[in-house]
């Protein structure tokens, strides 16, 4: 069993993290320690020139708060809300936090995937611990 599990998550519409909550659990040892991580996409600086700060703050806050609301659903699971790029984010999270184990939802791949890779294959490829990919 697992004792550093990540949980990734996704707020877009069709996205349902409660497969992967059920799996993260049944993987998790006893006293297993569970995160729920969230990457927004950092926003390039000249688009945040011409975005209210109020705006920007207040997006932030409401991911924050379906990223708490949702990580209720896993018991004990704490909530970790990252900027950077998806894919590269959770693999340096995962390495610098020593995860044993991320269980993450993918959608089914299409052709584009080949040439750009989602966010679940960079996981695959890169992540120096298990990876349980959830469809």
């Amino acid at each position: 069993m697992y004792k550093n599990i990540l949980v990734p998550v996704l707020f877009d519409e069709g996205h349902d993290a409660q497969a992967s909550y059920l799996v993260a659990r049944a993987l998790a040892g006893e006293d297993a320690k569970l995160s729920v991580v969230h990457v927004q996409e950092a926003i390039p600086s000249y688009v945040t020139a011409e975005i209210p700060s109020e705006v920007l703050a207040r997006t932030r806050h409401d991911i924050e708060e379906k990223l708490a609301q949702s990580a209720k659903a896993l018991p004990g699971a704490v909530p970790v809300l990252i900027t950077g790029h998806a894919g590269r984010t959770i693999v340096d999270y995962a390495s610098a936090n020593d995860i044993d184990c991320i269980v993450m939802a993918s959608h089914r791949p299409g052709i584009e995937d080949f040439f750009l890779g989602s966010t679940a294959s960079r996981v695959v490829r890169h992540a120096k611990c298990s990876v349980h990919v959830i469809r």
